[in-house]
């Protein structure tokens, strides 16, 4: 067999499969294309003021996605109303946020199925720190601790920035205490002018709903003449608020060698979790699940190991890839592959096994075909062959030979 029949056969071949392999690449281009399973390179994060422990958790997230390539903006605001404002705003360009537990104003909108927004679970615990000043209380009540919330009546109180979830949150409390608003001076500074006024004796005390790793909830738990105040009736606040945990401040968790707090403080928590909006791209929203497990899912003063992330969430349903994180763990791709191989395998497999099996079927055509072609192209050679039978002997065989062109 000549180099030339080989090159016949092969180039008979490839013209009989060419119309099922460029149908075979329209379609994965157009599974491709319709699935876009790789998700974009850039997020915006909404977090918190500066100094706040959102901003720090940001920090944490931004730093693990950058791993996989994945650039997050860090968006400073003043809190989870703020957030929820970004995020239900579609001229935004906020795609994810950290919401407090009861911040919204109209939770029961948010859990229809019509909801733009979803949940990616439970992140950790926010406890309401009421921070207040020794000497106010000896002046004010004639002792130097505060036992109850009705008690803050006539005193000067900052309870977070508009924005922030704490004025909804600071307001609830102080209703179900039966505080008449005359009788308390409220106002609402942002976290670091009211804690300038709380140690200039301009403020008698603050609210704050934050996680420890707040750098003003460190300073102000060993500043001296500031207490925090003990939530005696934590259970009963958890009774009235369903979005309220009671938590426990260990003794001593603060400061070990000397003892601070030299007691157990019962205190009240909301829950901070991950909301995104609903478009958010699938594999952002698995990547920033399995970063949440390992910036929340150690031990700390409020709980232990592996308590943090969860699928509860009362206030929104949960996004399908979190539901999927917390049923199974990482996908099982994302355990040997790199995430960008993995998740273009995840995503695509069950639409290539579709046209697989599409086409199947037409591939059986192929052989036929190709024998049908050849079939073809030998009686084309024989027709030749027949009129050069009948040419021998009445023209010269070079010319008839150029003629035939073989």
């Amino acid at each position: 067999m000549t180099a030339h029949h080989v090159f016949t056969g092969l180039r008979t071949a490839l013209s009989t499969s060419a119309p099922f392999v460029l149908l075979a690449c329209a379609l994965v281009a157009l599974a491709y294309w319709m699935l876009d399973p790789n998700p974009p390179r850039r997020v915006v994060l909404a977090t918190g003021v500066a100094q706040g422990a959102y901003a720090e958790f940001g920090q944490r997230y931004a730093d693990r996605l950058k791993k996989h390539g994945i650039d997050v903006e860090l968006r400073n605001t003043q809190g989870a109303a703020e957030n929820l404002a970004l995020l239900r705003d579609p001229s935004s360009n906020v795609q994810i946020g950290f919401v407090q537990g009861g911040a919204s104003q109209a939770p029961d909108a948010e859990t229809t199925l019509k909801s733009p927004l979803q949940s990616l679970g439970s992140m950790f615990y926010e406890p309401v720190w009421l921070f207040y000043r020794t000497d106010s209380a000896q002046r004010l009540l004639k002792k130097p601790t505060l036992d109850s919330l009705s008690q803050l009546a006539g005193w000067r109180v900052n309870i977070g920035a508009a924005g922030s979830g704490v004025p909804h949150l600071a307001t609830e409390l102080l209703d179900a205490n039966r505080i008449e608003p005359s009788t308390i001076a409220l106002s609402q500074q942002p976290v670091t002018p009211a804690v300038i006024e709380l140690l200039e004796s301009r403020l008698d005390a603050l609210v704050l709903a934050s996680a420890p790793e707040s750098a003003m909830v460190q300073m102000l738990l060993q500043t001296p003449g500031i207490a925090l105040f003990d939530f005696a009736q934590a259970e009963a606040y958890t009774r009235r608020f369903g979005f309220l945990s009671a938590v426990t401040l260990p003794r001593g968790v603060v400061d070990l060698a000397r003892d601070m707090p030299a007691a157990d403080v019962r205190m009240v928590a909301p829950t901070a979790t991950l909301v995104v909006r609903e478009g958010l791209h699938p594999a952002l929203a698995q990547l920033f699940v399995q970063a949440a497990r390992d910036v929340h899912g150690n031990s700390g003063w409020f709980q232990r190991k592996g308590d943090f992330p969860n699928a509860r969430d009362g206030e929104r349903a949960l996004a399908p890839e979190a539901e999927r994180f917390y049923r199974s763990g990482v996908p099982f791709l994302q355990r040997y592959l790199p995430f960008w191989l993995a998740n273009l395998f995840e995503r695509m497999w069950p639409v290539l096994v579709t046209i697989v099996a599409v086409l199947l079927p037409l591939s059986r055509m192929l052989p036929p075909l190709y024998e049908f072609r050849v079939r073809s192209r030998v009686f084309r050679w024989y027709a030749q062959l027949r009129a050069v039978e009948a040419e021998v002997g009445r023209r010269n065989p070079a010319e008839l030979a150029r003629d035939l062109d073989v």
